[in-house]
C-alpha cells in the first residue's frame, strides 16, 4: 500500500511546484523546500488528533463523506486557481484550532517564508493531504483503525524527511501550554477538532 507521503509526492510534481511558486511569488526551489516542511506539519497535526479518543472515527467519517481523493486527479488546476482558501482554512482550523497562526509562524521559521505565505501554503496543501488520506481509505477499504494506522505510518515517514527543527516546533504547537501533553490542548481546540467538520465550505 502506498503511504500518504508517497501519494502526495507523486501528485506534487514539477507542474504543481511551479504553480505553488507562482501563487506565492517565490522561486521553485524555495517552494519545493516549503512543501517538504508543510506536509509533515499537516500530517503531524492530523496524526496527533487521530490518536485522541474518537479522533480516528471522526476523521474516517470526514474523509469518506467529503474527501474521496478526487481532488488529486486535478491537482494542477486546483493549485492554479490558488487552491480553495475556504476549504483549506476550515481544515486548518480543525487541525490546529486557535493555533493556526502559530502553525504558519512555525513553518516560517524553518522555511524563511513570511507568515502570510506560510499560511497560504498550508491552506493550499491541507485539502490535498485530506484528499490523499481519503483516496487511501477508499482504495483499501480502511476502517477508522486502518486509517489511523496508515496516517501514523505516513506521518512517521513525513517526520523522518522533515527539515531539522520542525518536530520541536510541531510539538510546541500542539502542546500550547507547554505541559508536555497534547491531550488537553487537542481537547480544548474547538471542542473535538475533527467531529465531522471537515467540509467543503
Amino acid at each position: 500500500m502506498s503511504s500518504i507521503v508517497d501519494l502526495l509526492s507523486s501528485q506534487l510534481g514539477p507542474d504543481a511546484v511551479q504553480s505553488i511558486s507562482r501563487q506565492l511569488g517565490i522561486d521553485e526551489g524555495t517552494a519545493q523546500q516549503a512543501i517538504g516542511a508543510a506536509i509533515p506539519m499537516l500530517t503531524g497535526g492530523l496524526a496527533k488528533n487521530a490518536s485522541q479518543p474518537g479522533g480516528a472515527a471522526a476523521l474516517h467519517q470526514a474523509v469518506t463523506r467529503d474527501h474521496d481523493g478526487g481532488l488529486l486527479d486535478n491537482v494542477t488546476d486546483f493549485l492554479g486557481q490558488g487552491g480553495s482558501s475556504g476549504m483549506g482554512a476550515g481544515i486548518l482550523g480543525h487541525v490546529f484550532g486557535g493555533n493556526q497562526g502559530n502553525a504558519a509562524s512555525g513553518l516560517s521559521k524553518v522555511t524563511g517564508l513570511d507568515s502570510n505565505k506560510s499560511g497560504q501554503l498550508l491552506m493550499m496543501l491541507a485539502p490535498l493531504v485530506l484528499a490523499a488520506l481519503g483516496k487511501l481509505t477508499n482504495r483499501n477499504g480502511l476502517d477508522s483503525g486502518g486509517l489511523a494506522s496508515v496516517l501514523q505510518q505516513g506521518n512517521a515517514q513525513a517526520q523522518a524527511q522533515a527539515p531539522s527543527g520542525l518536530g520541536s516546533i510541531l510539538g510546541n504547537l500542539l502542546d500550547s501550554n507547554n505541559d508536555g501533553s497534547v491531550m488537553d490542548d487537542v481537547a480544548r481546540m474547538g471542542g473535538g477538532l475533527l467531529g465531522g467538520l471537515f467540509d467543503k465550505r
